[in-house]
This record gives structure tokens, sequence and C-alpha cells, in this order.
């Protein structure tokens, strides 16, 4: 039985051409700042964005972590929203390294955060009694939120109001190419109201590792102190900078792909019986979906997919999610549906009353 990998997009494999830049790199030692590749990739990186400079890091945590020092004091706070990965997902750094503490706001169902909400939750400068505001962080697309796309109005809301305040914006823009491709922008309109933007080089756009952070000179060689303290200063890292050339080159316009197979998933998924999903919710790459309590638990669902050759991963605590990506095209999508099908069915009759 062939396994269909769901799990995330950073199971891509790179691509033959990739594999052929990284083995014909021109390298140097970045601490010196001298490897001619991972200059390359910075400043392209940063061009595309739309900001003045790009530093290349081993992963998005890394990224998201160097963003948060470089902006914040011990004791400051940083506001994100409640289904944030930065949050969930990245042992929480920005407090045991950064030493800030994180406010939550509530995420829509969009991913977005109320402006309102983001006010009344912002801290001011000067009050003894409490932490100063100093950072905001945005996701886009948002990875807990199936996926969902901020357009340029929704960053923009937000982050009005964070700089009328004082504090920075920081972007964890993981999939920002998925958002761009879905919502038919360049990706520069998408952060152009942001201090700063990091994007993975290793998830949708098949790179084997890397992530780059974009944002202002000053901004960039402070943050790159701070990747250097943490240990990711790196020498002839320009085997990897150059599959990340090929991704940007080659990788962006063909996350529509993704986004087809997406919708055909989240459609097939709606019409099995045991499973809640709203196809039109999907905007790019990313399907969580509901189990039926009539189904069994999640976990449950999970193990009974995976012994089917189907791996995907637990969301929250009864939705599981599935991620498209290169390495899964359109017939791996039906033969995946026809597996769920099958063990849906068997699972609501095992556990019938």
């Amino acid at each position: 039985m062939n396994v269909i990998d769901l799990r995330s997009d950073t199971i891509t494999h790179p691509t033959d051409e990739m594999r052929r830049a990284m083995a014909e790199a021109e390298v140097g030692d970045d601490v010196y700042g001298e490897d001619p590749s991972i200059n390359l990739l910075e400043q392209r990186a940063a061009d595309l964005l739309g900001k003045e400079a790009g530093l290349l890091t081993a992963s998005g945590t890394m990224s998201n972590l160097v963003a948060a020092l470089t902006y914040c004091h011990r004791g400051d706070e940083i506001i994100m929203g409640d289904q944030a990965h930065m949050f969930w997902n990245e042992s929480a750094g920005v407090s045991a390294l950064a030493g800030a503490q994180v406010r939550l706001v509530p995420n829509d169902e969009q991913g977005r955060i109320d402006p309102q909400d983001l006010s009344a939750a912002i801290r001011p400068r000067g009050n003894v009694h409490m932490p100063p505001t100093t950072l905001v962080c945005l996701e886009n697309t948002h990875n807990r939120c199936s996926g969902a796309a901020l357009t340029p109005q929704d960053t923009r809301r937000v982050a009005d109001i964070a700089h009328e305040a004082g504090a920075s914006v920081h972007m964890d823009g993981a999939r920002i190419f998925n958002a761009a491709v879905a919502l038919e922008v360049p990706p520069s309109e998408l952060v152009k109201d942001v201090d700063d933007i990091s994007f993975c080089l290793s998830k949708a756009l098949s790179c084997p590792v890397g992530s780059v952070l974009c944002g202002t000179d000053e901004f960039i060689g402070e943050a790159r102190r701070w990747r250097k303290m943490i240990g990711g200063g790196m020498r002839q890292a320009g085997v990897l900078a150059s599959a990340g050339l090929v991704a940007l080159d080659t990788m962006i316009d063909r996350l529509a792909d993704d986004h087809a197979n997406a919708r055909r998933l989240a459609q097939g998924l709606a019409n099995i019986e045991g499973i809640n999903v709203d196809p039109d919710s999907i905007q790019t790459n990313i399907v969580i979906f509901e189990i039926d309590p009539s189904v069994g638990s999640a976990p449950e669902v999970l193990a009974a997919l995976a012994a089917a050759g189907v791996k995907v991963t637990p969301s929250r605590t009864q939705t599981l999610r599935m991620v498209t990506h290169r390495q899964v095209g359109g017939a791996e999508v039906e033969e995946a549906l026809s597996r769920v099908a099958e063990v849906v069915a068997d699972l609501r009759k095992a556990n019938a009353p």
C-alpha cells in the first residue's frame, strides 16, 4: 500500500533542480558575510517582499524568535492571536529566551484579530504596574485557521493601531506566498504595513531547510546579532540558499495546484457522513475537519487512517488536519478520499450503539 502523507507541506523533498543547484552552489563563510549564494537569496527575498534586507535562518521558529529578541526587552509584552503558531507550536521561545510576556486576543475563523480587541489589549509605556506592549504578531496564512489568508486591508487595520501605540508589527508569514497566490496580489502588498516578515522555504516551496526574515537594514543588522547569539550563525550555507533561490524562481506559481487539491479534498470530505468541513472556507493548502462523535475520537480516527496508509495530524480536540503539497497530486487526493470514506464507515459501524 502506498502511503499518502498529508501531515504537512514540510515533508516535501527538494526538486532535481534544487539538488543540482545545491551541488554546484558558490559558497563562502556567511558569518563573515562572504557567502555569495546567501547574500543573493537574502536580497532577492527582501526585494520580493518590498523590504530593505533579509536574513537566512534555520527555520521559521528561529526567524520568529529572532524578531522577538530584536524588538523586545525582558518584561515587555507581545500581543498575538489566541491561535497563533508562535503561541502553540514554538516551545514558548519568546517567553523563555526573550523574557517577554505573551498576551492573547481572539482570532476569528479567518485568522483575523479584531482591531477593537487589539486596542483594548495594548498597554501603554510608562506605567510601572504594567508591561509595555512592544510587539504585535500576525500570521499569514493562518495555520490553525485552515490556512486562511489575511488581506492587505486586514493587516493594515491591525498595523495602524499597533504603530499608533508605538508597537512594532511582526508577520509570521511562513506561507505568505500561498496567501499571495490565493488572493492574487503581490506578496509585497500583503506585508507593506508590517515592520518585518518571516517566510519558510522548507514548507510549500519544497526546500530542505530554511526561512528568511526580511525588514529594514537596521532591523536586520540587529537581528543578525541575535541569530548569532542563539547559535544560528552558519558558514557555507549557500548550499541551502541555492535551493531557496530555485524555489523563489519556480515554486511560487505552482502553489495554485496545491490550493485546488485542498479544495477537492475538502469537497470530498464534506460528502463523507461523520466528517464536518466547509469547503468554501478553504483558501489555500490546509484543510481542518471535525470528526463527529458517532465516528469516534480524533485519536481513533488518526490511528485508523494511519493503518490505511493516510497520514494526517491532529489539530484540536476533535479535529484533524490535512495539508496538500507538491508530492500529492489529484490521483493521491482521490485515493485518500476513498480510504477516508472506508475508515470512517467502518468506525461508525463499530461504534454504533
